[in-house]
């Protein structure tokens, strides 16, 4: 008993011990020192603390909060093919715009062996640049979504991931001048009993000072950008990397943010000069640009600037301004601008929204005329300086999560409704094909090349185009997600998969394995079509013996058992294993691979061309698995003779996976239901009972004269139930 209490504890210990490590490595703190902060913003050189808050690192450069660092995988649930999220690291600056992304780690069967994960990591990276408030405005719709072939669900994944962690992200610190989707309830309050100072680094990383940093390059660029020529022709001087503005802003109204940037002595005189439900923001400036702009006159407006909150705007007069001669903050830099506005109590404003200054950039074309570009400033008071409530459904909102995922799913099966219905066209072909397959075997020429057709087919649309060839991974990622909470959105990510799996199922009820294995999968299409070409060129055929074909059939159970219980051990080395499968290389990749995995599919499809359909026949533990449910299917459809197997061998010699065993019985575990017995069921020239029936015919002249040929009467003494067992 103590052993045993001893050995409790001690799991008890080493799965606590594991859990925290998985927590551990699956964290944003743990992604971070194996980043280079300039890979997620150009010139940054530091990564600032975690935020209890909101989990997000401040990307610093020289002190200065130039972005903000997020974990996709904290802010949304989506995972990928592998059941498991993809984790990607981004950046994001004041203007809501992805500054960087790195991919940093997945579970992706795809990836880990097939795409070269170069390709992705490139992919992935291609998000920098991408406006947020674009696509908060569009339903992240608002870009192109880059594909790779055979890596769909995956590249789906991460670019939901991306766009509504982005916002999510946004719209939790306020930038870009997104605002949080809260549900109704009491607003926000700003804590005013706290007054504790800070220093500029601290205000800087914290998000209480906001900055918008445009250099000469990027302003000129962005009036190429409007193809008014003659903004063109009249560029900001200077060299691309001059300053043109670099603009602070802080909401000094709040006292701890106040009393830290103007010093006790300006921040009563602040509090003197605002009235009753009036705030005030901080401006500092220095660059070649003005935020006040030279025309400004004593009794004017500031048009440079405007302060906006929904659909409230703010512009602020001269009355509503005072200067700073110089910020209280020991370590902040100096700046050439220092004006404190006042918002007044009739804007409306709620310093706990979010708000935005926006700062209008004006260029001369003519002698009176200018032209106008706008850039936000977005700010959102951190959440120290508010009173607690409830944490925010932005982050944790398992409602709007579960929508999104199904909005995901059914974005894709929207987006692929013509693969959809081609699949349905086949399957219901296929499916009034076994319902009436004696008369689709009736005309053996005829029902040979619908065959090649569908094979055809299935390996040009559902394979190399599609990329929907079924795997024994899919049913490992099923046992892996049973165990740890069943979820319907990986699966329904690929819905020509998902279709396949539901068709499958059915079919084993009606036919077995055959209904997939001989007419869906890719690959087995591959091998016949192949072997088919090598028999149309004279290439000898090999007939197994007996004996021997039958002590191989187990090999396929046995790899898939071993694959099915590596599976509870390791999925990634499970899936590592079940690269028996030939499926990515030939089907998925189209052989665009590494040469030993192209040499081993190569190899599978040369045997196949002696052999036909080897590698189904005797390594497929996709097969295999399928055959063992195949054991409950509801009816026998096959048509035998009471001869087939004694005398009659013909259907046992012209098996083309040599299914029949030589007493005449068909093997439902090794069928793939190519209906090739059924044709010879009714041949006038092979099989013996059809021959002897016409023979009596010809006799008689008159018996069984309603009776198609192949098909004895009931009282026939050749009569015999079907029977595939």
């Amino acid at each position: 008993m103590v052993v045993s209490r001893a050995t409790h504890i001690l799991l008890a210990l080493v799965l606590s011990c594991l859990i925290a490590i998985s927590a551990h490595a699956d964290s944003l703190a743990s992604f971070l020192p194996d980043i280079t902060p300039s890979e997620l913003v150009s010139g940054a050189d530091a990564f600032g603390p975690v935020r209890d808050d909101v989990p997000v690192a401040p990307v610093l450069k020289s002190g200065e909060t130039v972005a903000w660092a997020f974990l996709t995988s904290d802010f949304v649930g989506t995972t990928g093919y592998s059941g498991k999220p993809i984790h990607v690291v981004a950046a994001i600056d004041e203007d809501a715009v992805l500054t960087g992304v790195q991919l940093v780690k997945h579970s992706e069967p795809i990836v880990l062996i097939g795409i070269p994960n170069s390709r992705m990591v490139e992919l992935t990276e291609g998000y920098a640049g991408l406006d947020l408030k674009v696509e908060a405005e569009t339903g992240g719709e608002g870009h192109d979504l880059d594909i790779i072939s055979g890596a769909t669900v995956t590249i789906m994944v991460i670019d939901d991931s991306l766009v509504r962690g982005g916002i999510k992200v946004a719209r939790a610190l306020g930038l870009g001048g997104l605002s949080p989707l809260q549900a109704d309830g009491p607003k926000r309050e700003v804590d005013m009993a706290q007054d504790a100072t800070y220093d500029w680094t601290t205000l800087s990383g914290d998000g209480s000072i906001r900055r918008l940093t445009l250099d000469v390059g990027q302003v000129n660029a962005a009036f190429e950008a409007t193809g008014d020529q003659r903004a063109i022709k009249r560029p900001e001087p200077g060299e691309p990397d001059d300053t043109f503005i670099d603009m602070h802003m802080a909401l000094v109204s709040v006292p701890s943010i106040g009393k830290s940037l103007l010093g006790e002595a300006e921040y009563r005189n602040l509090t003197e000069w605002l009235d009753e439900g009036e705030q005030a923001v901080l401006v500092l400036g220095r660059g070649a640009y003005s935020f006040k702009g030279s025309g400004y006159v004593r009794g004017g407006i500031f048009d440079r600037i405007q302060l906006i909150q929904g659909d409230n705007s703010v512009r602020f007069f001269d009355k509503q301004q005072e200067r700073l001669g110089k910020v209280a903050a020991p370590d902040a830099p100096s700046f050439t601008e220092l004006d404190i506005f006042k918002i007044p109590a009739e804007a409306e404003f709620d310093p706990a929204e979010p708000f935005r200054l926006q700062l209008l950039v004006q260029r001369a074309v003519g002698a009176v005329e200018k032209t106008f570009l706008t850039f936000d400033l977005g700010y959102k008071l951190p959440e120290q300086y508010l009173l607690p409530v409830s944490a925010p459904a932005v982050v944790d909102d398992a409602t709007g999560e579960a929508a999104a995922k199904a909005a995901l799913w059914k974005r894709i099966w929207k987006d692929r409704t013509v693969e959809i219905g081609v699949l349905g066209i086949m399957l219901l072909v296929l499916t009034a094909t076994f319902f009436f397959q004696f008369h689709a075997t009736m005309n053996a020429r005829v029902f040979f090349w619908f065959r090649i057709g569908y094979l055809t087919m299935t390996l040009f649309f559902i394979g190399w185009y599609a990329n929907a060839q079924l795997s024994v991974v899919n049913l490992m990622a099923l046992a892996g997600s049973l165990r740890t909470g069943f979820s319907w959105d990986a699966f329904l990510l690929d819905p020509l998969v998902f279709i396949q799996w539901f068709a499958v199922a059915a079919a084993l009820l009606f036919w077995g394995r055959g209904a997939y294995c001989g007419w869906l999968c890719p690959f087995g299409a591959l091998q016949e079509l192949t072997n088919k070409i090598a028999r149309a060129l004279k290439v000898p055929q090999w007939t197994l013996p007996w004996g021997l074909n039958e002590r191989l059939w187990p090999a396929k159970y046995m790899i898939f058992l071993g694959l099915f219980g590596l599976s509870f051990v390791s999925i990634p080395l499970a899936e590592t294993y079940a690269e028996i499968e030939p499926f990515k290389t030939a089907i998925i990749l189209k052989f665009m691979r590494d040469w030993p995995f192209v040499v081993f599919a190569l190899t599978l499809l040369g045997i196949g061309l002696f052999v036909e359909r080897f590698y189904c026949r005797y390594l497929c533990p996709l097969g295999g698995a399928l055959a063992i449910p195949a054991r409950i299917r509801m009816f026998d459809w096959l048509r035998r003779y009471k001869e087939c197997g004694s005398p009659c061998q013909t259907c046992a010699n012209e098996c083309p996976v040599q299914a029949i065993h030589p007493t005449g019985e068909i093997n439902p575990n090794e069928c793939v239901t190519c209906l090739h017995c059924q044709v010879l069921y009714q041949s006038e020239d092979k099989c013996p009972v059809v021959i002897r029936q016409l023979k009596r015919r010809a006799k008689t002249g008159s018996v069984d004269l309603k009776t198609p040929l192949g098909q004895p009467p009931a009282n026939h003494p050749n009569a015999k139930p079907q029977s595939v067992s």
